[in-house]
């Protein structure tokens, strides 16, 4: 059985226009996001046939596979429920306040996420996210699908800006589907996201 399944969008292929086409919609869910579920699986058992044919040490480049392909799967997965048809605006209550507290404004927060997220070199990702030993939200560049990210940090907003993203619709011009995609952010699903990340803590993290 397979360890990791595509989720369904939660919305129709269309239901983010004008800001993101149909056409770029479905082929990001239904072959980037299908590719990256089909590439932890496989190499799930990739790891399970070579540590028991050729020793747990011929993993290791097998192990580095797996965490592109599911790190691709959580953001992608994350990524859908972030946006909305009727998203837009901007928050309010604890999620607001966070944001004041820890960026200043909410057009600070924004410019500063915007900014990350255009200026990815290659391919990646422009993250808010709650770093749970300071309990502070943090907005960090990824390289592909993983990297400058503290361990136990949890991603709330993650905004695509790998090519096929955007390519069909915006050609070079990544500024301007970053401006669209924050007409489309489920303000509603990223304060759930920071209330479940919160409840977590940092507990876990630190030796008592």
């Amino acid at each position: 059985m397979a360890a990791y399944t595509l989720p369904d969008l939660p919305y129709d292929y269309a239901a983010l226009e004008p800001a993101m086409s149909g056409e770029i919609l479905q082929l990001h869910h239904d072959k980037h996001h299908a590719a990256y579920v089909k590439g932890a699986n496989d190499t799930l058992e990739q790891i399970a046939e070579t540590a028991e044919n050729a020793g747990p040490a011929a993993t290791v480049g097998l192990e580095k596979t797996l965490a592109f392909n599911l790190s691709g799967h959580v953001l992608h997965s994350i990524f859908w429920k972030n946006l909305s048809p009727d998203g837009g605006d901007r928050p309010d209550g604890e999620l607001a306040d966070a944001i004041t507290e820890h960026f200043g404004s909410f057009e600070s927060f924004s410019k500063r996420l915007s900014t990350a997220t255009s200026s990815v070199q290659g391919s990646g990702w422009g993250v808010l996210g709650y770093e749970p030993v300071s309990g502070r939200l943090i907005i960090e560049q990824l390289y592909d699908h993983h990297g400058n990210v503290g361990v136990g940090s949890t991603p709330l907003l993650v905004f695509d800006a790998w090519e096929h993203a955007y390519y069909l619709q915006y050609r070079n011009v990544r500024p301007d589907y970053v401006t669209r995609l924050w007409d489309l952010v489920n303000w509603a699903d990223v304060a759930a996201r920071y209330q479940a990340a919160k409840s977590a803590g940092a507990a876990s993290l630190l030796v008592p």
